[in-house]
């Protein structure tokens, strides 16, 4: 028997949207503050999958200039009909004001359209239905247009939709509010028709411990809609604390071409205690149909790290290289921004088979555009190395890598100078605290930078080029500080290349040979 291991989409992937075109299979999820927005991956087999592009990958379509962390980009959905792909999302901004918007493609890969903004759609997590006699609807969240019953009460609400004119049109619907009168949050919802009925998948119970997937159903679009009797249909809040898999959430109903079904949705491993460093990453796992209700992994009813894979051709992709040598005329897909990036602070051309990252003002601890670009974590112990170039000239330059949760949550492993002469050293910001945790001299231009991390051990390392052995900087810092438990907020972990001049003009760039990332086992 074939088997996966989950999550097949590992680190921070959440709120993950699937569908099927034909044999093919792609998949969006959210990405908050990091730019480009909303990465987009394609699958024959729904367990491996190729990253194509990112659906918002312009400033036009995506602009997230002083967008706190954890706002911006929030759950999309993704959808296809009569050859054009939809993909509509909220844009949250600093006030939580949501602003809901889609875009199209004919190529997943895109181009993908500048945004539609929708006019009166309170609420977040849209989705659209593309009923079988040509309307189009409209599904979000909103609060309760006869007011909250207790905290984070919501309501699903559902109207029509005219694509063409990008506008809502006719009366707003409340057609559910989940499964649990204390079942807060009401969010996520999908809603599909499977044989006779109409069902409305949804997330309840927050995106914390607490999370679930709820389903109703009903023989009209517009409802009433019932609830399913053994919901919630997937959850492990009752499994304790100590379980490797938690807050699961924010599903996904597909349907092979084999007429199988899968559920996608969102979960955290831990590590170290309950501490979530990599976010909310994409699961998968087998549904079956049992009176005309879902039953998700049935006889086990959780999630499983590793399961009996989808009866599908086995389809594997290239793996991405463990090292980036920057020789391409572009990023790898697997690189981030820090919101939207302005001026050309980065170049792979200046320095041919380099990286260039030039100093900007801007520091990783404020709310900005810095000169960073980073990557996910996606394993619990892993190993990431970076070789660099760079001549501190005035105090405050800085350069390195860095290891970052947020603004106020990181760990920073920089070259700089310090009474005048050059030094390595490691700082520790935890909930906008700073700490030196280790420094040393270090005359040189040219040095190699290492992390490890073992669970929570987080290891620091340096050496002049590959001919000589690594010194420990620093060994077994507290990596929780990376978690969202410490950190707050819906993200996950980023490893990354950083320069700046902290609040000075400079001319000054750090240049990166190769950049390195692999898991450890």
């Amino acid at each position: 028997m074939r088997t996966f291991r989950n999550p097949v989409l590992p680190g921070f992937y959440p709120d993950p949207s699937a569908i099927r075109v034909g044999e093919d299979y792609y998949l969006v999820t959210s990405s908050f503050e990091f730019y480009p927005g909303v990465p987009i991956f394609h699958s024959k087999d729904l367990v491996n999958w190729r990253q194509l592009g990112h659906v918002l990958d312009r400033p036009s379509q995506l602009n997230l200039d002083h967008t706190i962390p954890s706002m911006g980009i929030w759950a999309p959905t993704l959808r296809y009909h009569q050859g054009l792909f939809y993909m509509i999302t909220t844009y949250v901004d600093n006030n939580k004001d949501q602003h809901n918007f889609y875009v199209t493609a004919a190529d997943p890969a895109g181009d993908w359209s500048d945004p539609v903004w929708l006019e009166d759609a309170p609420g977040i997590d849209p989705s659209l239905f593309f009923d079988e006699d040509g309307k189009v609807y409209y599904t979000g969240n909103r609060v309760p247009p006869e007011g909250q019953d207790y905290p984070k009460h919501m309501d699903i609400w559902l109207q029509e939709i005219d694509l063409e004119q990008g506008k809502l049109t006719g009366p707003k619907l409340s057609i559910w509010q989940g499964a649990l009168k204390v079942g807060h949050a009401q969010e996520g919802p999908h809603v599909y028709k499977i044989g006779g009925w109409y069902y409305v998948l949804i997330a309840e119970g927050g995106t914390g411990h607490t999370h679930a997937i709820t389903i109703a159903r009903s023989r009209n679009v517009t409802g009433p809609y019932e609830g399913h009797k053994a919901n919630p249909i997937l959850t492990h809040r009752h499994l304790g604390r100590e379980y490797p898999i938690v807050n699961v959430g924010h599903g996904e109903l597909v349907e092979t071409q084999h007429g199988d079904w899968w559920m996608f949705c969102l979960a955290s491993r831990t590590c170290g205690g309950y501490y979530r460093n990599l976010g909310r990453e994409t699961f998968l796992t087998p549904v079956k149909w049992e009176n005309e209700w879902p039953v998700v992994n049935p006889g086990k009813g959780v999630l499983e790290l590793e399961a009996a894979a989808p009866d599908l051709p086995e389809t594997k992709w290239p793996q991405l290289p463990v090292r980036d040598d920057f020789e391409s005329a572009e990023l790898s897909l697997i690189w981030n921004f820090l919101r939207t990036p302005r001026g050309e602070f980065w170049s792979l051309t200046e320095r041919p088979g380099h990286l260039r990252l030039r100093l900007k003002p801007e520091q990783l601890t404020e709310i900005s555009n810095p000169s960073y670009i980073g990557r996910r974590q996606q394993h619990l112990s892993f190993r990431a190395a970076a070789e660099m170039v760079f001549k501190p000239g005035a105090t405050g330059e800085t350069a390195g890598l860095v290891l970052i949760q947020n603004a106020d949550n990181h760990f920073r492993y920089e070259l700089k100078l310090k009474d005048g002469k050059q030094v390595l050293q490691l700082i520790v910001r935890s909930r906008g605290d700073e700490q030196l945790l280790a420094s040393a001299p270090y005359p040189q231009d040219k040095v190699q930078l290492k992390a490890e991390a073992r669970g929570q051990d987080y290891s620091f390392y340096y050496r002049a080029d590959e001919f000589g052995s690594w010194t420990a900087l620093h060994e077994r810092a507290d990596g929780r500080v990376l978690s969202t438990d410490l950190a707050g907020g819906f993200t996950g972990a980023y490893i990354g290349m950083y320069a700046s001049s902290q609040g000075a003009p400079s001319t000054n760039y750090a240049d990166f040979d190769w950049f390195s990332y692999e898991e450890i086992e």
